[in-house]
């Protein structure tokens, strides 16, 4: 009977401690709402920075959410090493999967206005005049990368004026709106 009363109370302390631990795996709004704010410093990124506040939201809500299920224990998710590099890592993907999912997301990465300083699009594009250059590049970049890392790696490693993403916005500009460019290459 005694061996029977200690099974069945280590049995509930067991049972007592896994259920206090899978409560513990929830993060509770303070900390969700820790980890939105340490998400607003990536705000400024350019890709980030032309997203209307309800696209942010949903944005932020996606990395969060794979934060949390891939960390399901806040304290240890904030006490490791290299936190801020992880979070990185996770707004980086998400980003590089919304560009997959849609390319004409490049918007984000060449917004409107950046392109019209860089003299590549003409000012007063409408929305449906700018929705067919972002289709347009989105088809050109498909047809240039083989995969969406090559995409990225240009992005990242392409510094020269002439890069070949900059050729395939003027190649869009040209086609779509018989705007063109003279590039002069100036030989120090």
């Amino acid at each position: 009977m005694k061996r029977f009363l200690l099974s069945v109370s280590l049995m509930a302390l067991f049972f007592g401690g896994f259920a206090g631990c899978s409560q513990q795996k929830k993060w509770n709004r303070e900390e969700r709402q820790s980890l939105r704010e340490m998400l607003r410093n990536y705000r400024k990124m350019v890709y980030l920075n032309d997203l209307t506040e309800a696209e942010y939201m949903l944005f932020s809500d996606n990395v969060a959410t794979a934060i949390e299920e891939n960390f399901p224990v806040y304290t240890t998710f904030v006490q490791m090493p290299g936190m801020s590099d992880t979070v990185q890592v996770y707004v980086m993907t998400t980003i590089v999967e919304e560009l997959n999912a849609d390319a004409r997301n490049m918007r984000h990465i060449y917004p409107y206005n950046y392109l019209v300083n860089e003299n590549i699009l003409p000012s007063g594009l409408d929305r449906p005049q700018q929705n067919a250059f972002y289709r347009c590049l989105a088809q050109k970049v498909n047809n240039t990368y083989a995969t969406l890392d090559d995409f990225v790696n240009a992005i990242v490693t392409d510094t020269t004026a002439t890069s070949t993403l900059q050729q395939l916005q003027l190649q869009c500009a040209s086609e779509l709106f018989n705007w063109e460019i003279d590039i002069i290459e100036i030989v120090n």
